[in-house]
């Protein structure tokens, strides 16, 4: 458990130190020898001089006289050029432009010591913003004491406090709260405190170099500099010696510069990276050695290719290396990219290897050895969980409470794999559990899923026409009772006469509320709804009553709605508004809807009155204009330009229908642009977040397109069409026709139909 932070008295808070003189005190004092942190501010032109020591100096102690065991780290020596460490007077760090020093005003730096892995960084969060680490290969571990020193010019200090390291992981230190004594212009004191703000969803590039999670170390080059890493990332692309670790678990690299390390790893955390030719050799030995087969095999290539053509191999030109692409997903969001293996992260979690987290369940037990950085990447929940401070974030054993076991297995299985391995006729029970996990642990990609297997299962009892959604109702209320034969509603009216909804319904009595939204009561011919109305089922059950209500309200309007199914997961329900479409080029559509502020107004163009936004592949120009792709207006030239995604090449068109709006779309209308650049394989998706997206329509060699000008339109049928979205884009897949600018998605008009909220 970490200690609090142990604030300096108020007295030392505001320190000026003398040329060659050095401020000690018992309070500037580690609780464990060789292991501690000191965050400060400090101005001085030059030299801001900390010493690390087993036992306290004079004021007039100076480093340079020390024949004793210590540390120095000098930020801004040789004239606030370079920032030093030494080791009994030695000089083991020398390098130039980080650590430096301001005199104009104070700067905020922390110093970690922990068994001898020193660590220097800028701000009052330790671990946070690291400038610098080096790892002493026989550490002093008996140093407690800190001095504050100076070397030709006055260094003030000031807000000074010490408090207890922590090993290679940030979460613990992030969370700490630097408090500190101020005055508060009366006489007395007020504490301080600043404390980390929450975090945004996190990808795999973001833990590149990063202590979270963190559980395997490399020590790199003459100057030791040392570089975190995942045990989990690693394994799953090549060979690297963690059985070799012992009491420290770092892989020593003498021989290997830094960025050659670097390129390795950001290979392996973004798919990608580049390296100057010259060190392109020393990059393949580096991969060979740990067995990094894809990025041998793209080295080996590079140099073949540059032998051939008889390049200079000391050019310091930037060579690009990309795994080439990404492993097939069904969703647009997965975490885990080439040239990680997929196969083999979900091995990990089968035999837990490189585990760092147990997951119980009260009243179960053990439910799986897990990994903290597979968890965050997925859940914000979990990221939470694990960096909040509190004993998560330490802790080895995780207990959940009221969390249905099979279904959690299953979503945290999901997260591993990104496929929902589930037979739909066998465990719908689970999946409505399911359903509920993943919407409280905000997996958005595992919701939409869920949602559209429930809806299939739903799908076997009708052809979802209106007469059949009594015989959902009847699934529904069926499955709930855990009965056998099929009961009708109306049989479910006449046990509710004698029954509780509790006895009834027993423990999925909780999953009919969430359930129910999968019914289109609008299409239940009137006269059954008020029967429905009165009914017992109504009287009962609050959310049948509901949705009665709003049916019959609907009914009476003359609407009709579609289903209401993914609102659920927003914990929200509201009306539709029906836009047809009728012909191409119409103005029945959201977009033209958008211009009219949504029928407030004549229309002006949704762009230029901010009720849309819409976005291109590539930047903004001349001919690639979002206000022209929505103004109605043919278009001779109109594109949106190629980029390249998870290592694919595409091009598209967005369309943004803002953050208060939702559409179920069921037909969508584009229009060729001048040009004779015709697009043959593409598809239309949606998106709640613009990131996780599902496909809609899904085009390939489709030849409707084959006239300059032409209007073209097409269904969203099944249950997609079902689904609401924020965002929706057209996207090529594949190149276009022609003879150059293949690429370029060549249209200059777009409209969307469907159930608009």
């Amino acid at each position: 458990m970490l200690l609090p932070p142990h604030p300096v008295e108020e007295k030392k808070r505001s320190i000026t130190v003398a040329p060659f003189e050095c401020a000690w005190d018992e309070e500037f004092r580690f609780r464990e020898a060789g292991r501690g942190c000191i965050t400060f501010e400090a101005s001085a032109h030059n030299d801001v001089t900390l010493v690390f020591r087993e036992q306290p100096g004079s004021q007039h102690y100076h480093y340079k006289m020390d024949n004793s065991r210590h540390y120095i780290v000098i930020l801004g020596s040789h004239r606030n050029k370079r920032l030093k460490i030494e080791v009994d007077g030695k000089t083991v760090v020398d390098v130039a432009g980080i650590g430096l020093c301001c005199s104009s005003s104070f700067q905020s730096y922390w110093i970690s010591i922990y068994d001898g892995l020193i660590s220097i960084g800028q701000g009052r969060h330790p671990n946070n913003n690291i400038l610098f680490q080096w790892l002493d290969p026989d550490p002093n571990r008996n140093v407690q004491y800190v001095g504050l020193s100076s070397w030709d010019k006055h260094v003030g200090y000031r807000n000074i406090s010490l408090m207890p390291s922590a090993p290679q992981n940030s979460i613990l230190w992030s969370q700490i709260e630097c408090a500190y004594v101020e005055p508060d212009g009366a006489g007395g004191h007020t504490r301080k405190q600043e404390s980390k703000d929450g975090l945004d969803q996190r990808a795999l590039a973001n833990f590149l170099e990063n202590w979270d999670f963190s559980d395997s170390i490399f020590v790199v080059g003459s100057e030791r500099k040392v570089v975190p890493a995942h045990k989990v990332v690693l394994g799953s692309c090549g060979d690297f010696p963690f059985n070799l670790m012992m009491s420290r678990p770092a892989i020593e690299l003498p021989s290997v510069s830094y960025p050659v390390l670097h390129s390795l790893l950001e290979y392996i955390y973004t798919g990608s990276t580049q390296i100057s030719e010259w060190q392109l050799v020393s990059l393949l030995e580096l991969s060979s050695q740990f067995k990094v087969k894809p990025l041998v095999m793209y080295c080996e290539e590079i140099i073949g290719c540059l032998k051939m053509s008889d390049a200079v191999s000391e050019s310091s030109k930037k060579i690009q290396l990309s795994s080439g692409g990404s492993q097939a997903h069904q969703f647009y969001y997965f975490p885990f990219k080439a040239p990680l293996n997929t196969q083999k992260i979900e091995q990990f979690l089968v035999n837990g290897e490189h585990s760092d987290v147990n997951i119980y369940v009260n009243g179960h037990g053990l439910v799986t050895h897990a990994h903290k950085l597979i968890l965050s990447l997925w859940s914000m929940t979990f990221d939470k969980m694990f960096t909040n401070g509190m004993k998560e974030s330490s802790a080895s054993n995780v207990f959940f409470e009221d969390v249905p076991v099979e279904a959690f297995f299953l979503l945290i299985q999901f997260m591993y794999s990104g496929e929902l391995k589930v037979d739909i006729e066998e465990i719908t029970p689970v999946l409505v559990e399911l359903l509920l996990l993943s919407d409280q642990f905000g997996i958005t990609a595992l919701q939409f899923e869920c949602c559209k297997r429930i809806m299939e299962f739903l799908s076997k009892h009708g052809h979802m026409t209106v007469t059949s959604e009594e015989r959902v109702l009847d699934a529904i209320l069926t499955w709930c009772m855990e009965a056998c034969d099929c009961f009708n509603w109306t049989s479910v009216h006449e046990l509710l006469s004698t029954s509780r909804p509790e006895k009834l319904f027993g423990g999925r009595l909780t999953a009919i509320n969430t359930l129910l939204t999968f019914v289109r009561f609008p299409l239940v011919q009137p006269s059954v709804l008020h029967l429905m109305e009165k009914s017992n089922l109504a009287k009962n059950i609050e959310a049948f009553r509901q949705l009665v209500a709003e049916a019959i309200e609907f009914s009476n309007a003359g609407l009709r709605m579609a289903t209401n199914t993914c609102e659920r997961f927003h914990h929200r329900r509201s009306s539709y508004k029906e836009l047809q479409y009728i012909s191409d080029g119409d103005n029945n559509g959201v977009i033209y809807y958008a211009g009219t502020s949504f029928g407030k107004h004549q229309w002006i163009n949704p762009v230029l009155a901010k009720n849309i936004t819409v976005t291109a592949s590539s930047p903004n120009s001349r001919y690639t204009d979002p206000k022209a792709l929505v103004s109605k207006n043919y278009q001779a030239t109109c594109f949106a330009g190629p980029r390249l995604e998870d290592g694919k090449m595409c091009s598209w068109w967005m369309v943004d229908i803002g953050p208060d709006h939702q559409l179920m779309c069921n037909y969508y209308t584009v229009r060729q642009d001048g040009s004779a650049t015709f697009m043959r394989s593409w598809v239309l998706q949606g998106s709640m977040d613009g990131r996780s997206w599902t496909s809609l329509h899904v085009h390939e060699d489709d030849q409707t397109i084959c006239q300059p000008g032409q209007f073209a339109s097409w269904p969203i049928t099944g249950q997609t069409a079902l689904l609401p979205f924020r965002f929706f884009r057209v996207m090529l897949t594949a190149p276009a026709t022609g003879v150059s600018n293949t690429w370029n998605l060549c249209i200059c008009f777009l409209e969307l139909y469907g159930y608009f909220r």
